[in-house]
């Protein structure tokens, strides 16, 4: 049997995965057991996203991401829900959006923000839709 030398926090980890794994499964679990759940369940990213993320939590504090871990976790639920979801997403540059949502207001416009106008106008056009083919079934000939 080797010895390894680990640090203090390392080992603060390791039994807390322990207790993590011991919970888990009821039974006894070992430092072993720990470093391959570890490898087993560990996700290897880029040296460069890791500091674009890490950037990304300090200079956006606000939103309230402390580590790398929970912004990726958060970021993994949010890229599922959006694929698992009946609904489809069309980016527009932040800028545009702000600029749009900036000329609703100041027109006095009967939309409330950006997301109102946008809804409104794919009603609109769903509807217009809707009146198009009703027309050109009652003038379109039908085939006998």
């Amino acid at each position: 049997m080797k010895t390894l030398r680990i640090s203090e926090d390392t080992h603060q980890k390791l039994t807390a995965l322990l207790g993590e794994l011991m919970a888990q499964t009821s039974k006894m679990q070992t430092y072993q057991d720990a470093i391959e759940a570890l490898i087993n369940e560990s996700i290897i990213l880029p040296q460069e996203l890791l500091m674009q993320i890490q950037n990304f939590i300090e200079e956006n504090k606000q939103l309230g991401f402390t580590t790398r871990e929970e912004f990726v976790r958060d970021a993994i639920r949010f890229r599922l829900d959006r694929l698992n979801q009946e609904n489809e997403y069309v980016e527009i540059s932040k800028e545009e959006y702000d600029q749009l949502d900036e000329a609703i207001r100041e027109m006095s416009t009967t939309y409330r923000n950006a997301g109102d106008f946008i809804h409104s106008q794919v009603k609109e056009a769903l509807s217009k839709y809707e009146e198009w083919k009703q027309t050109e079934r009652r003038t379109t000939p039908r085939k006998e």
